[in-house]
């Protein structure tokens, strides 16, 4: 039975299916429905654990806001990214479709977008719920990250911006927080540029070597424009690693308030405060609705950058510390809600992009989150503890309180639910991997619409599970895994972020079989001679991988090495280059 408060929410007509499903489920004192459609705000974190929250049972760390959320609203606890990492599932979640569907991806190792002056980004014909809601009437605004791109072939056109994907209002970081920002002793970039280093000074060492030996014994040698070639790139590398690159990244870490730079480089100290004002803002402009706000916290992404007022409060170092602010902020936009009668009109939504960075650590420091149960973290191929994140959804007077779903659901989701709440259609000119998540959240359907899922690392699938509709059973199949230290205590093959391909990651044939009804920590591999359905499950979950391969289109990988290198006539700047500043924000009064 659904439960409604004293005055009840209204629809409009155009919204008929949630209509009639409602209505099977209303009183009789509720049945002169009419009126508005719901405001939708969708929170999400940056490499937040699933087992950093205390409504998925840590008991450790507080976040009594978070918590909240699930005491009032339904709590999704097999909810899904369709990526490990943040630009490709970020762009899953807005559009509803698997990231390769978009191009969002790469196959040589650059598994984000790298620098805010590159022109890879969200192409322009992918459509998302943002739009699909703007042209049904709604505001829509997104506040804090971004990291889908910014232009394409000068500094000013913002072909990627948030602006040219639907959404009326943006503030924050078109990029995303890096350990390069505050000069950080982890920095996925400058170790990235290193590697190149010490590859080019190996075919310098190798060619010299070969001249030598040729000279000596009269052989054919390496040519000396490789010699050259070589030498001369190992020393750019060598300035851009240690000079040019924290210059550059410094550069990136800018505010933005739609098209133009507000902060550069940042006041990391301010910013929360800044994005809790421009929340508030956003709130009290747009409070008769209706409304789609998207607020992408900065919060846990290393450098962890936390403000006084929080510092050293936690049990768990600066990640706790991190935490606990952004479940604070949290609280802080629930307040906003209250504050201008908007709570029981929205729907909210708290996810994270992936899981928790198990090699984010240094010595005795965490500097990243706690995946529970679950095996492995962000950047670890199909592993749960990568993809399994939070699921919270609180609509006061039409979801009841405390639900529980067991259901497979996914970030994709998102966007079909909230596209069918506004009153629109879901495209047809397209593959939408997303289901609608309405009918689980109400209670009307037993069964999510997801009896397959796949899950990639890069373009390559790592695993596939299934929901067995019979049996209720999940299997999950791995093709192929990265080679890692469970505890991240030594990293990933010597690296920051563990490999999808190459001599990092071990390939299975036959597959690695779980069970995760029984075995959801993946630690007990099945055979064929544990598992009886072994051969069975195998070759049903490759039928389903071939149908869906057959689906996939060619598309531009927009992540790849030609769209992703730091381009210099695409760098925006306050100033001019390199020497980008301005600061025109007021100091927050929140």
């Amino acid at each position: 039975m659904l439960h409604l408060h004293h005055s009840c929410l209204y629809f409009r007509t155009r919204l008929a299916v949630t209509f009639a499903v409602l209505l099977g489920l209303m009183s009789p004192a509720c049945s002169d429905i009419s009126g508005s459609w719901p405001n939708v705000l969708l929170m999400m974190a940056d490499d937040l654990g699933i087992g950093d929250i205390g409504c998925y049972g840590n008991t450790t760390v507080r976040t009594p806001n978070i918590d909240r959320l699930a005491e009032e609203g339904v709590i999704l606890i097999q909810h899904l990214a369709a990526a490990s990492m943040c630009t490709p599932s970020r762009a899953a979640f807005l559009t509803g479709r698997y990231p390769i569907r978009s191009g969002m991806v790469s196959s040589n190792g650059l598994r984000v977008l790298q620098w805010v002056s590159v022109s890879g980004g969200l192409p322009k014909n992918e459509t998302t719920f943002a739009k699909i809601l703007k042209d049904k009437g709604y505001v829509t605004g997104i506040i804090g990250k971004w990291h889908l791109g910014l232009n394409c072939e000068s500094a000013t056109d913002h072909c990627h911006h948030p602006l040219s994907h639907g959404f009326d209002h943006f503030y924050g970081m078109t990029l995303s927080m890096m350990g390069d920002c505050i000069g950080f002793d982890l920095s996925e970039k400058r170790v990235g540029l290193q590697r190149r280093l010490r590859f080019c000074l190996q075919v310098v060492a190798l060619a010299v070597l070969s001249l030598a030996a040729g000279k000596v014994m009269g052989l054919a040698s390496v040519p000396w424009a490789l010699v050259i070639g070589s030498a001369v790139a190992a020393l750019l590398i060598l300035i851009a690693s240690y000079f040019l690159g924290p210059l550059i990244v410094h550069a990136d870490c800018f505010l933005m308030r739609n098209h133009t730079i507000t902060e550069q480089p940042m006041k990391f100290q301010r910013t929360a405060s800044l994005m809790l004002r421009e929340v508030s803002s956003f709130l009290k402009r747009n409070k008769h609705g209706p409304f789609l706000l998207f607020v992408s916290f900065l919060h846990t992404h290393i450098p962890l950058v936390t403000t006084e007022k929080f510092l050293g409060k936690s049990l768990h170092g600066l990640y706790g510390d991190n935490v606990e602010e952004m479940d604070w902020m949290v609280g802080k936009i629930l307040d906003y809600l209250d504050k201008e009668g908007l709570s029981n009109s929205t729907l909210v939504y708290f996810t994270s992009d992936n899981g928790g960075s198990l090699e984010y650590q240094l010595g005795n420091h965490q500097y990243g989150g706690w995946n529970g149960i679950y095996k492995g973290g962000k950047g670890m191929g199909g592993w749960e503890g990568g993809i399994r994140v939070p699921g919270l959804i609180r609509w006061p007077g039409v979801l009841s309180a405390g639900r529980v779903v067991a259901e497979t659901t996914s970030l994709m989701d998102i966007f079909p639910t909230v596209i069918q709440l506004a009153g629109g259609a879901v495209p047809q000119d397209r593959v939408i991997d997303g289901r609608d998540l309405l009918p689980l959240l109400l209670g009307t359907a037993q069964h999510s619409g997801h009896e397959f899922l796949l899950h990639y690392c890069e373009k390559f699938l790592h695993a596939a599970r299934w929901h067995q509709p019979d049996t209720g059973t999940v299997w999950k199949v791995h093709y192929i895994t990265p080679i890692f230290q469970p505890e991240g205590t030594g990293g990933c093959y010597g690296r920051i972020m563990c490999p999808c391909f190459g001599e990092g990651v071990t390939r299975h044939d036959p597959p690695l079989l779980f069970d995760l009804s029984r075995d959801p920590s993946e630690t007990h591999v099945l055979t064929p001679a544990t598992e009886p359905m072994f051969h069975q499950v195998i070759a049903r979950v490759q039928q389903a991988v071939e149908r869906h391969q057959q689906t996939l289109s060619p598309v531009p990988l927009q992540l790849d090495e030609l769209r992703n290198i730091w381009t210099p006539w695409l760098q925006p700047c306050c100033g001019r280059f390199p020497l980008c500043w301005c600061d025109r924000e007021e100091d927050p009064n929140v």
